[in-house]
């Protein structure tokens, strides 16, 4: 058990020079808690990497040339910034040699026209090898005794590229052998967040937004005291400020609850991140690099009594509603079991399912599989899909058991079409779809209804 903080940075906390300098102000107040630090690429980087690596893989080597010098300049001038000349002279190479790295995968992945789920991972690392290295080099620079270390060194994943599973045995083995000497030493270790590499050293990535959940990892590991996410918000909100301006921070909520919102669109929080974190009861912080002086969202366990009934509303858009009615599977043992290997076969999860005896309705991810699973399905019913639909979840505790809680929510919205209602199992969300079209007013609606008192324990 490591008296440790694992401090996870962001994409947008590590942008530029005096964005990493705040991270290295932050790092440096927590020094007594003996940080591990774990970064995401710069903004917008991984982006970048996955354009050139698929202008590789269509032939285009002068295109993926051409955004890798882009990169390439952004990063060295960040590296000037942050170091100053005598030490950005010696950097220099080190950086040079990851883009001259990169720089030949591409032109390989370019003659060979063809772009693999591997390659795109040993394409889409470069992000986080390159930052982890300047946040080092930034923390040694001000005197805070840092040492990069590899991710790859130290977690261990299948070979499931571009999402691949961390497996946790052989990683926190490793971890705590790579780690915990240098934090009995006092240094500041500085990892990439968002890679691991096979049992075989092969490159991976454990997804987009994995660099939570690699923090995550980390902390489990360690039996870390607290893991902090550090972004450029001030926390879980009561829902999207975009949608709705009197959204208010959430100063304390429970892992269940987050998950589920995070699952259902609220995009502060990647849904994995905190399953480790669950297993060790390690409490996570959601805090913002820009204004560090916040108390943020502390994610528990179990959270505190909420006199509100709700702690938060988030909405998760482009949704497809599939509507599966087999009146001839009439009791047919097995039907609903046919239904999911279908889905399973083309590999597409589903958020929300309400069935009756000869009919099913499943919403999902809009995306390109979803005619093909129609016809797929097609075979053993009648199948008609639905896009540009929205799911909204209200989430709070032991909801099952406040009466008529459905009826209050959906008395608010007697005007409005809703496709498909579901309580989840979980007595924390209640889940219904509607057109997209009308996510703003509905939320706006609710928010005002729900959140208009609020409880100070809970809500800032």
């Amino acid at each position: 058990m490591a008296s440790t903080v694992v401090m996870k940075f962001g994409g947008t906390s590590v942008e530029d020079a005096q964005a990493i300098e705040r991270v290295v102000a932050i790092v440096r107040q927590r020094l007594e808690n003996k940080p591990v630090v774990v970064v995401s690429a710069m903004a917008r980087v991984t982006d970048q990497l996955l354009e050139m690596a698929r202008a590789a893989g269509e032939g285009d080597r002068k295109t993926a040339l051409m955004l890798a010098r882009q990169l390439r300049e952004r990063h060295y001038n960040t590296a000037g910034e942050l170091l100053g000349t005598a030490l950005f002279t010696e950097f220099h190479g080190n950086l040079g040699t990851e883009f001259e790295q990169l720089e030949e995968l591409l032109r390989g992945i370019a003659a060979v026209g063809e772009l693999t789920p591997r390659t795109t991972d040993h394409v889409a690392a470069f992000g986080e090898i390159l930052s982890s290295k300047l946040v080092s080099a930034a923390l040694s620079a001000q005197q805070i005794d840092s040492t990069l270390v590899d991710s790859r060194t130290c977690l261990v994943s299948d070979d499931n590229f571009t999402r691949a599973a961390p497996l946790f045995p052989e990683s926190n083995e490793k971890l705590c052998h790579t780690l915990l000497p240098l934090i009995d030493r006092g240094r500041v270790p500085v990892l990439g967040g968002f890679i691991a590499a096979t049992r075989t050293g092969i490159t991976t990535t454990i997804g987009r937004g994995g660099s939570d959940f690699s923090a995550a990892i980390i902390g489990a590991a360690l039996g870390a005291e607290k893991i902090e996410i550090w972004t450029d918000v001030d926390g879980m909100m009561t829902t999207d400020p975009a949608l709705c301006p009197e959204a208010r921070r959430i100063k304390v909520i429970s892992f269940d609850e987050a998950a589920e919102l995070a699952y259902f669109g609220a995009k502060v929080l990647h849904p994995a991140t905190v399953l480790p974190a669950i297993q060790k009861n390690i409490p996570v912080y959601i805090l913002n690099s820009r204004n560090p002086s916040c108390a943020g969202t502390r994610i528990a366990a179990r959270a505190p009594h909420c006199h509100n009934f709700f702690k938060a509303i988030a909405a998760k858009k482009r949704i497809t509603i599939v509507d599966i009615a087999a009146p001839r599977m009439l009791l047919a043992h097995g039907f609903l079991r046919t239904i999911f290997e279908a889905f399973d076969r083309h590999r597409i999860p589903v958020d929300v399912v309400s069935t009756s005896e000869v009919s099913v309705s499943l919403t999902l991810d809009s995306n390109e599989s979803i005619p093909a699973l129609a016809a797929d399905l097609a075979k053993l019913a009648d199948v008609k899909y639905e896009g540009c639909k929205a799911i909204v979840c209200l989430v709070g505790e032991n909801l099952r058991e406040i009466p008529g809680i459905a009826g209050h929510v959906f008395g608010e919205l007697s005007d409005v079409k809703i496709r498909m209602i579901s309580q989840g199992a979980s007595e924390i969300n209640l889940t219904f779809v509607i057109d997209e079209g009308q996510v703003p007013q509905v939320v706006q609606r609710l928010h005002r209804a729900f959140f208009s008192q609020l409880d100070p324990e809970t809500f800032a």
